[in-house]
């Protein structure tokens, strides 16, 4: 499989985005904010969803960078930001409008109730492969019982 390489631009590109890193996971080591420049990394281990749905073998997992521009502010709900080693898995990245304009909030959210929102002009989300692949045995499972 080739390396992820994805640009969003809007809510629509957001949403292929989202399904890309569901059940990513990532440590807050991993997590980035230049206020100067605006811009919030993520890097993250994401779930291959689109080879395993091919595949009739174990799973995979990809290192990852999931890169937001034109960030204002960074808020967080149910995350100790003192605990850097605590994992966290992304369920999805989704976008809020705020205004009449381009400017809202994209909110990644969390397993647990967790929460980080990010206050943006505008989408503009890169997300790109950035390490090697590996296998892993477990899938992720939402079962709703």
């Amino acid at each position: 499989m080739t390396d992820l390489k994805l640009l969003a631009l809007d809510k629509d590109d957001l949403t292929i985005v989202s399904a890309h890193m569901q059940d990513a996971v990532f440590k807050l080591a991993d997590v980035e904010y230049t206020a100067r420049n605006g811009i919030f990394t993520l890097k993250a281990n994401r779930f291959v969803w689109e080879e395993n749905q091919r595949k009739k073998r174990g799973f995979e997992r990809r290192r990852a960078a999931l890169s937001i521009k034109r960030v204002r502010a960074v808020r967080s709900v149910g995350i100790d930001r003192e605990d850097r080693e605590k994992v966290l898995s992304l369920l999805a990245v989704a976008f809020r409008q705020t205004g009449e304009g381009p400017e809202g909030v994209i909110e990644l959210t969390c397993a647990a109730g967790a929460t980080i929102a990010l206050d943006v002009e505008c989408i503009e989300v890169q997300l790109a492969d950035v390490g090697g692949a590996w296998e892993t045995k477990a899938k992720p499972d939402h079962s709703l019982a």
